[in-house]
């Protein structure tokens, strides 16, 4: 499929399965602290932009297109913040401690729970909902929104339009200016 043309539920599938892939390899290998640590900080900046994506381009039109909508994105956003304490959690635990792994399963859990709920619910309704066009729109801002959303979890800023979108950026600024001057001071 060209990039062009990827659609919404595209985007929200891609991510779903990459995610599934970090998880799974965290699962397999036996990393040392060093490496888990560094997949699992990966692994929170994509959930957060997935999140971000979802929060600011799918749940609004679950709301306006589905009967159901409102219910729908209220379920799932209250599964985004179970998601994002656990992250904050597992962000400031040691690899060493027995909580580390804890947290990671806990997340690993609620994660898989999350997406196979809503690919069998919202998404495969939106399809129906919405037309082809509007739908590649969308997947193209949930890409766009990906790429200026926050690294890391933020349980206290707003998840809901307006206000996720006008504050989602500048967390997403201060945290990836955060995340190059820790680089660097790895790297000096």
């Amino acid at each position: 499929m060209a990039h062009g043309t990827r659609d919404l539920t595209d985007v929200v599938t891609e991510d779903h399965r990459r995610l599934e892939a970090v998880f799974s390899r965290l699962e397999e290998d036996a990393q040392d602290r060093d490496d888990r640590r560094r997949l699992v900080e990966h692994l929170i900046t994509e959930l957060v932009g997935h999140a971000v994506a979802e929060e600011h381009h799918m749940y609004p039109v679950v709301r306006a297109r589905l009967i159901d909508g409102e219910a729908q994105a209220e379920d799932h956003l209250r599964e985004h913040a179970e998601i994002e304490e656990v992250m904050k959690e597992l962000e400031g635990a040691d690899t060493a401690d027995t909580r580390f792994e804890e947290l990671l399963r806990a997340l690993t859990t609620s994660f898989r729970r999350h997406a196979e709920h809503e690919e069998r619910e919202p998404l495969a309704r939106l399809r129906e909902a919405c037309s082809g066009q509007e739908l590649i729109e969308l997947g193209e801002k949930a890409d766009a929104a990906k790429r200026t959303a926050p690294t890391r979890p933020h349980p206290g800023l707003p998840d809901t339009p307006p206000a996720n979108r006008v504050l989602d950026p500048g967390a997403g600024l201060v945290d990836r200016v955060r995340d190059r001057m820790r680089a660097s001071a790895d790297e000096g």
